[in-house]
């Protein structure tokens, strides 16, 4: 059941070619930091393109509670007049972070080392997620957490008033740590210094050196080496968010798998540590290629075409390509069950810990439909059935899980049966019009608000 409301039974069923242009929405990792760091701004942050899901908004909610003021002027325009670095007010009531581990993380961080105390909560799967891979970092600086039973939501954090800075090696590979960490840097004396032997997303980075704090990135001997000066004044900026390259993989994907399709996918960002999946389509026999390749705002960005691919092949994904492609491996799985022979994801325990165990919930879901599957702790393994050979007839279960949900929806439009989900609900939280935009491309899927 969502947090966000009551449960949206859905069904996809095997449709005609998908055709015509998808305009998903703005990029969700840029959202989130738009307003965040607007709000730890001197100034009015105008913002276009922005992603109105569930999640995002929550986020605005949490920037306004800690006293920024947060303006939604329609269509995708929003302003944000900030407080300035170390500039929060404490916040009166609980922040809910709904179902997105990166607002709760990021939000953390930016309230770390600034003397206030605040409480986080979030749906049932928000909750059960692991809190201390950033919890700890920020507890470097002064911060005090205290939560549920390992480290879980709710939990409240105390501030530190009297921040040192850090340096910090990342444990595992995550954008979320690593952005939480410089975050909490903004409002330390001296130089915080992170340091990542994975590279993985670097939003936080590009914005952070837009808003005018002085940072370095180093590749050295030990990894790639963040260095953040503290205390800057960051100054308000205008933003146009790309489209979001994880929102992109569903129509892409779906037009890969269904016969006769040709999909445009316009304005997509291709940040070199987001678009690992579309690397790996391609090296399946993908036909993707890419259009109208530009810049905006500092991110590469292009319009990407797909088309019916009947040959598809199954390939095995190298580890160092995992962080770029981390949310994108529940519909890689769902294309290479119409591929010929084995798929490999190795190196991708983070799975287990997102909105929900995704290797276990895709698993379950794909096996149900006809599909073998393997798996470990840390890899999986899909053999796949070829074009027009997944039986499907099954009802997989979402877990609060937008991706999953998207996923299976993806796969009953090629599938010889139709293709449920318990609860599509979640799929606001990221992709709101994901119903209606699939069904003006041609897709069949009942129970989507249109």
């Amino acid at each position: 059941m969502s947090g966000h409301g009551t449960p949206v039974p859905m069904t996809s069923r095997a449709c005609g070619p998908l055709t015509g242009v998808a305009e998903v929405p703005g990029d969700k990792s840029i959202s989130h930091r738009s307003l965040i760091l607007g709000a730890l701004s001197v100034g009015e942050t105008r913002i276009t393109g922005l992603l109105e899901g569930d999640d995002v908004l929550d986020t605005a909610r949490a920037m306004r509670a800690f006293g920024a003021t947060v303006t939604d002027h329609g269509g995708g325009a929003w302003s944000v007049q900030g407080v300035g670095v170390g500039g929060f007010a404490e916040p009166s009531g609980v922040i809910d972070c709904g179902n997105s581990g990166t607002g709760v993380r990021l939000i953390m961080g930016a309230m770390a080392t600034t003397g206030i105390t605040a409480t986080f909560t979030g749906d049932a799967s928000l909750c059960g997620r692991p809190m201390g891979r950033v919890t700890d970092p920020l507890a470097l600086f002064g911060c005090r957490a205290h939560g549920r039973q390992g480290g879980r939501l709710p939990m409240t954090l105390v501030g530190a008033a009297d921040p040192v800075p850090v340096r910090y090696v990342v444990p595992v590979p995550s954008a979320q740590v690593k952005s939480a960490v410089l975050l909490a840097g903004l409002n330390a004396p001296g130089e915080t210094v992170v340091i990542e032997r994975e590279a993985t997303r670097d939003h936080t980075e590009r914005m952070l050196a837009g808003f005018g704090a002085e940072i370095d990135v180093e590749q050295t001997d030990e990894g790639r080496v963040i260095t953040l000066q503290g205390r800057p004044e960051l100054q308000a900026q205008v933003i146009a968010v790309p489209r979001d390259p994880s929102s992109a993989a569903f129509p892409v994907c779906a037009a890969l798998i269904v016969p006769g399709s040709d999909v445009l996918v316009p304005g997509i960002g291709l940040n070199p540590t987001r678009a690992g999946l579309f690397t790996t389509l391609r090296e399946m026999g993908a036909d993707l290629t890419y259009e109208n390749e530009r810049e905006e705002g500092g991110e590469p960005v292009a319009d990407l075409r797909a088309r019916f691919s009947p040959d598809l092949h199954g390939v095995v994904v190298p580890p160092a390509r995992a962080a770029s492609m981390i949310d994108e491996y529940p519909v890689l799985s769902v294309v290479a069950a119409f591929a010929q022979g084995k798929t490999e994801m190795r190196g991708v325990k983070e799975l287990r810990v997102k909105e929900s165990d995704r290797i276990d919930a895709m698993a379950k879901g794909l096996r149900a439909a006809g599909v073998t599957v393997d798996e470990g702790e840390d890899w999986w393994v899909v053999t796949g059935l070829g074009h027009g050979q997944v039986p499907g007839g099954n009802t997989a279960e979402s877990r609060l899980d937008h991706r999953i949900a998207m996923a299976f929806m993806v796969m009953g439009m090629a599938t010889q049966q139709p293709v449920s989900v318990d609860d599509g609900s979640p799929i606001t939280t990221s992709f709101p019009i994901f119903g209606p935009l699939m069904a003006s491309l041609g897709a069949l899927i009942d129970g989507s608000k249109a």
